[in-house]
């Protein structure tokens, strides 16, 4: 089958002149594709550009038929009726209208042939998990999972023929996500996947990597792209070892033939200061010694230009995954000092916390439960963002906390400006010198906040809030793994293995709660309570 979605030298840069894509020709064919590559290389920007949403600096972009876009961040009027957010108020206005035998001939133009549009909605909520639901209530407030699946089901009802989703599993507890993957293995057409969930890439039929503006193609899914990617390291690895060794050995003959010419001179010198020979016959033997080793010099300087630009070549293939390096010796909390207390405490819209609940040390806390549990409501009441019914929040030590949304950024400013606002009393230097920690060296640490990737944007505002005055004891992160692709989820995980202060985590990814040591795991269901992890597995 022919390719439904292609572009055609694409190229794209933002406002402020920053280059993203640079003539980039790809097909995505029928079937499921994920796309790959570090926070920054523009996967984001490249599927609003196929979905039209942006245009190109130049090329062009072809698609054949509907579009749908699922972006990462998807925000809803809550004063919408559900049938309205699911773009079919028009067509079930039209059917009632029909029913109720008002046969005018605007309404059967309207509805078209989808008479069971009500049948098909209430299915797509229910296999979504949404059944709840109803199709004439309002939207209202939903948890960040169910604004993403409410969405999911109105692309699912239009029935595009290419869907483009932009980290779908964001937000989405465990029991949402195997919805999200049940819809993602049953869809027919042309679908093209960002995410940094493992679970969902492994369901697509092939990965497309982009790195450096350019698409590299795999066939299968995740894990039979890593193992491919790990050949593929390790014989960049080799080519270093062989190119490095080569580069040495050019650098030892051209050493050596220095060597050599400058004995050669010397011993012309020394035949031309004593005279042994006619001064004619000198004079062509000096001059055919330079041409000789100026064409032995210029040899050797070819081959060693030749062997350092191989080496360059095959270092630049092993790809270097920089970790985020955290030195905070401020954040210290020692074992049995009291953190946080919470008394009785009622949120608004949440579970309560009956009794008391103590945050000890350096506790690490996941807070984990189904989407609308109200794990955001609480981390905001405990942070002092929101006014709880009753009862009482005491933090002991210094606390921030890191939304969903991230923003407690201000895009008007750079990332530097932004650290500041946090610490005023340091010196630009020390900001800089603290952001290189981050991995906003030089003029990144100059971008603007506003053009900043997912991957980028959590990066900066984690630094404003591990490097802000005074440092914090007691972090909270609200799913801190959204918009992070696999080499930024293992640089956060570094970053919080050298925090040293107490940690509280509201995530869905069980992997990454298991690998930053958790120590205590709390449920947020009707009222908090302890869990573990194989209990949240299950009942996923």
């Amino acid at each position: 089958m022919s390719s439904a979605l292609t572009c055609t030298a694409l190229s794209f840069d933002w406002p402020d002149g920053t280059p993203v894509l640079d003539g980039l020709d790809a097909a995505f064919p029928p079937g499921r594709t994920g796309l790959v590559g570090v926070n920054g290389s523009g996967k984001s920007t490249l599927l609003r550009l196929l979905a039209g949403e942006l245009a190109p600096t130049d090329g062009t972009v072809h698609v054949t038929g509907e579009v749908g876009h699922l972006p990462q961040n998807v925000t809803l009027d809550t004063g919408l009726r559900v049938d309205e957010a699911l773009g079919i108020a028009a067509r079930r206005a039209a059917l009632h209208a029909i029913e109720a035998g008002d046969t005018a001939e605007e309404h059967f133009e309207t509805l078209g042939d989808d008479w069971d549009v009500e049948e098909r909605a209430l299915a797509t909520l229910g296999e979504l998990g949404l059944g709840h639901l109803a199709l004439d209530r309002t939207v209202g407030e939903l948890s960040g999972g169910e604004s993403v699946l409410l969405r999911l089901a109105a692309l699912l009802l239009r029935r595009p023929d290419v869907l483009l989703l932009d980290e779908p599993t964001n937000n989405l507890d465990l029991y949402a996500r195997r919805r999200l993957y049940a819809a993602v293995a049953a869809w027919p057409g042309v679908l093209v996947v960002v995410s940094h969930d493992r679970e969902l890439l492994d369901l697509v039929d092939r990965i497309a990597d982009l790195r450096a503006g350019e698409l590299t193609w795999y066939g299968g899914n995740f894990s039979a792209y890593e193992e491919a990617l790990a050949v593929e390291q390790e014989a960049a690895e080799r080519m270093v070892r062989v190119a490095g060794a080569d580069l040495r050995r050019q650098q030892r003959e051209l050493t050596d033939a220095r060597v050599k010419l400058a004995r050669r001179r010397r011993y012309g010198q020394k035949m031309w200061d004593s005279k042994r020979e006619p001064k004619i016959v000198m004079g062509a033997r000096k001059r055919a010694a330079q041409e000789s080793a100026g064409k032995h010099r210029i040899l050797h300087e070819e081959k060693l230009a030749e062997a350092r630009k191989r080496l360059d070549e095959a270092v630049e293939a092993v790809r270097d995954d920089d970790e985020i390096r955290v030195d905070l010796p401020y954040t210290a909390v020692p074992p049995g000092r009291s953190v946080l207390t919470l008394r009785d405490l009622r949120p608004a819209h949440c579970a309560r916390v009956v009794g008391s609940l103590d945050v000890h040390g350096p506790e690490r806390i996941a807070l984990v439960g189904r989407n609308g549990a109200g794990k955001t409501t609480l981390l905001r009441t405990i942070a002092g963002e929101l006014q709880p019914v009753s009862g009482e929040v005491t933090a002991h030590v210094p606390l921030r906390f890191l939304p969903q949304r991230l923003d407690v950024l201000d895009d008007g400013l750079t990332v530097a400006e932004n650290v500041a606002r946090f610490a005023p009393g340091a010196t630009g230097n020390r900001i800089r010198a603290r952001l290189a920690r981050f991995l906003f060296r030089g003029a990144r640490a100059d971008q603007p906040a506003a053009t900043l990737s997912g991957g980028e944007r959590f990066r900066a505002a984690l630094a404003a809030l591990m490097l802000a005055e005074p440092a914090p004891q007691l972090l909270m992160l609200d799913e801190p793994t959204n918009n992070l692709d696999m080499a930024s989820v293992r640089q956060l995980t570094t970053a919080l293995e050298s925090y040293e202060g107490a940690l509280i985590v509201a995530s869905h990814d069980l992997p990454f709660l298991e690998s930053v040591g958790i120590t205590r795991w709390l449920l947020l269901d009707g009222e908090l309570s302890r869990t573990t992890p194989e209990a949240v597995a299950r009942a996923a």
